[in-house]
């Protein structure tokens, strides 16, 4: 009986390790991992979302960028795409008042429905925003009832970055089903969902998307962000692109690749012709290509260029270590990071962003911090000025692991135009805004408000990041 027993413990452990290797290195759905080629755009713009600390100490929030996908929405007669992450009104133990962007988008979608009924929308989601099954979404489900499209992200086909808790779970858990009303705390606030969602929610896989494509009065449009219609996260700092042009299909091409590997509803081809103009460049870029041109970027910068991070999280060791490399060789680089304290009323220790700075202080960079109160600095983005060009890198993925190694399902776009354009001067003009605190307004603090050099967060984060048991 001990044999038999030891038998089954031992095939067992060696089945869950061939999943979990497969897990990691198993082929992506196709379409995914793109990098397109460099189209001609026009009405590029970049738009932010600020929080800052008044002359009176009094918290302010300045947003553009809801406000400007409600104006796509609006301008839509045809055809509207939508992929955003966060889809919820959970707020957790601390409520931020600012908007409530989901019931503002829920109302947006439809009234533009009911004003033209033959107009196709399609929203995709993630499956976080029902707690993985656990529990309906009333803001999805009004869509649904109203001719809107709603596509479930399928996150099975993605490869699992917590590979060692993955394994487990697609062996013993995984065959039990998707979970619903229970008695286990939901993590996100609100009422109780079974273990199965916990469960779930554990193996850290999302698609974490936010981009818009809709037709307008001046042709297609598109809209790629860190910002996501979440009441919790309205109070969040932001950045995001606008653009017209042939990256607008690109972009589009991505978001039918995630609804047909989602089994559901893939948004119409646009089948229009579009000029081949532009004062400036885009590419679309997507899951591991994004982790594949930053680090290009940074091995391509020479003595005398400039760069500009400004990132929720940092984490990624090549990102790291590349910044280290083209500092070293005379780029002037700073970088300005959240403190990682505040998860929506829970106090966080500082991990990644804390022990990454010390390593880059260390190394020489110049390090700041957003000055929260609360929010986040919610930001992905990467400035490189090099003579008369810039190059400008934002989008839904942290400077992480999980999202720019091809495990999470990310887009980000790269625009390139002369730093006298207007889209850069914007862009910069946002990144000197927080690092100086211009017009006395207190954006952002120095490196020494959370300094913190403890090599035991160093090796925390570092383990975390390797095995992918933390949440960045």
């Amino acid at each position: 009986m001990r044999t038999l027993l030891l038998g089954l413990g031992l095939a067992s452990a060696l089945g869950a390790g061939v999943i979990g290797w497969h897990g990691v290195i198993k082929p992506l759905p196709d379409g995914l991992s793109v990098l397109t080629p460099p189209r001609f755009a026009t009405n590029v713009r970049f738009l932010a979302d600020f929080t800052y600390v008044d002359s009176k100490g009094i918290r302010n929030v300045d947003q553009k960028i809801f406000d400007e996908i409600f104006e796509i929405i609006r301008g839509a007669r045809r055809q509207i795409t939508l992929d955003v992450f966060l889809f919820n009104e959970y707020q957790g133990t601390r409520r931020e008042e600012t908007r409530s962007l989901c019931a503002e988008l829920t109302e947006a979608l439809l009234e533009q429905k009911r004003a033209y009924p033959e107009i196709e929308i399609v929203l995709i989601t993630d499956p976080i925003n029902t707690v993985y099954g656990g529990l309906p979404s009333p803001h999805l489900e009004k869509l649904e009832r109203n001719g809107i499209f709603v596509v479930m992200t399928n996150l099975n086909p993605l490869r699992d970055s917590n590979a060692l808790y993955s394994s487990l779970w697609r062996w013993f858990i995984q065959p039990l089903g998707d979970g619903g009303a229970g008695l286990f705390p939901n993590p996100f606030g609100g009422e109780p969902v079974s273990l199965r969602s916990d469960l779930r929610l554990l193996n850290f896989k999302a698609n974490h998307r936010k981009t818009i494509v809709a037709d307008s009065s001046s042709g297609w449009t598109a809209l790629v962000t860190s910002a996501n219609p979440h009441d919790g996260s309205s109070a969040h700092g932001n950045v995001a692109v606008r653009f017209n042009g042939l990256a607008v299909p690109d972009l589009l091409a991505t978001e039918r690749a995630v609804a047909k590997f989602s089994g559901s509803k893939v948004p119409s081809l646009i089948d229009d012709a579009f000029p081949q103009i532009g004062s400036a460049t885009v590419r679309i870029l997507t899951e591991g290509k994004i982790g594949y041109v930053l680090d290009r970027t940074l091995a391509s910068t020479q003595p005398g260029d400039e760069i500009g991070v400004a990132v929720f999280y940092l984490s990624d060791r090549a990102v790291i270590t590349g910044l280290i490399a083209a500092h070293n060789r005379g780029v002037a680089v700073r970088v300005l990071l959240d403190p990682n304290k505040d998860a929506f009323g829970i106090e966080k220790n500082g991990i990644p962003n804390r022990p990454v700075a010390a390593e880059l202080q260390r190394a020489g960079i110049p390090v700041r911090w957003c000055d929260t109160h609360g929010e986040q600095c919610h930001s992905k983005l990467l400035l490189m000025k090099h003579g008369n060009e810039s190059i400008l890198i934002l989008g839904s993925a942290n400077f992480t692991r999980r999202n720019l190694r091809d495990f999470n399902l990310e887009t980000d776009v790269w625009v390139g135009a002369d730093v006298t354009s207007s889209v850069m001067i914007e862009a910069w003009s946002y990144f000197e805004r927080i690092w100086s605190n211009e017009s006395g307004r207190r954006y952002s603090a120095t490196y020494e408000i959370y300094a913190d050099e403890s090599w035991l967060k160093s090796w925390v984060y570092r383990a975390s990041e390797i095995s992918g048991i933390g949440t960045y």
